[in-house]
């Protein structure tokens, strides 16, 4: 499972600023329930200065954007919305003292929620319903303008990175052709700069893995969730696997594990563990979905 800061588990059980704000004037809406995850950021500007009195969030979605949404209210109370636009997604994450790779993605739905919460305040279009770029996951309805964005922004390198960061590339895969053409292309740019000679090059993409047969790949599986079991079995939950077709791999939670606030974030822990046992992307679904996913 995924090794939270103390203070990600402080702002996920004792979160700050959550709820409606009363006399908010810039309101910001980002993400998707139907994708897992979406956030909507009030503040309340004044005027004047244009200074950011008081903010709060109505978020769902995981422990983690739970956390890093009450870490961006607290940061931002008290700047300049000039100074808010500075806030980078590392910035949230670097306020909880760190984040799982595979949760860096709700620090950026952050920051995308302050931009587009600051451009509503001043009359500005926000835009993010991709007419910017070419949309290139599916899944999660990523584009390729915020992908470019994150990937040098944050220095990323690899599909893997990039799904971290955006979600883009954790679903059915079809999209890392898009994505891995996007890494080249920033990754050639960066190297071919006037400054390049003056900068680390970024670490080559690691050579994939030997692929496994049917039967290995299965028992990686099985090795992967069996592993994960005895964590779940202390909390008095437990998980089954029911089937595995292709990419998608059906569970069934038990005991505690059945209707808990972080069953969505038991399920994506698992799976990502599962991602890196196989060097595949997979999806891990509950067994009610099974026949349904596509």
């Amino acid at each position: 499972m995924w090794d939270y800061s103390e203070k990600v588990r402080e702002h996920f059980f004792n979160p700050r600023n959550a709820g409606l704000l009363d006399g908010a004037n810039g309101i910001g809406d980002v993400g998707s329930i139907k994708c897992g995850d979406a956030l909507r950021l009030m503040l309340k500007v004044d005027p004047d200065s244009e200074k950011i009195v008081d903010a709060s969030f109505q978020t769902f979605g995981c422990g983690s954007a739970i956390a890093s949404s009450s870490a961006l209210t607290e940061i931002v109370k008290g700047m300049t919305l000039d100074e808010a636009l500075k806030v980078s997604n590392q910035d949230i994450a670097d306020y909880l003292d760190g984040l799982p790779p595979e949760k860096m993605h709700c620090s950026v739905m952050g920051r995308e929620a302050l931009q587009a919460a600051v451009a509503n305040y001043r009359g500005e279009a926000w835009k993010d319903d991709h007419e910017e770029g070419a949309l290139i996951c599916k899944c999660f309805a990523i584009d390729a303008v915020l992908i470019e964005e994150v990937v040098r922004a944050n220095s990323l390198t690899t599909v893997e990175q990039v799904a971290h960061f955006t979600k883009a590339g954790g679903g059915c895969a079809s999209c890392h052709e898009g994505i891995e053409e996007i890494l080249a292309r920033v990754s050639k740019e960066a190297c071919t700069a006037p400054t390049a000679a003056t900068k680390p090059l970024p670490p080559a993409t690691p050579a994939a893995a030997p692929k496994l047969t049917n039967f290995q790949r299965i028992r990686k599986i099985e090795e992967t969730v069996e592993a994960i079991r005895p964590m779940l079995q202390r909390d008095h939950g437990d998980i089954e696997i029911v089937e595995i077709d292709g990419k998608n791999i059906y569970v069934n939670l038990k005991g505690a594990c059945v209707g808990c606030m972080m069953e969505a974030a038991t399920l994506n822990g698992i799976q990502t563990k599962l991602v890196e046992a196989l060097g595949e992307f997979v999806r891990l679904l509950p067994a009610a979905m099974l026949g349904k996913a596509h």
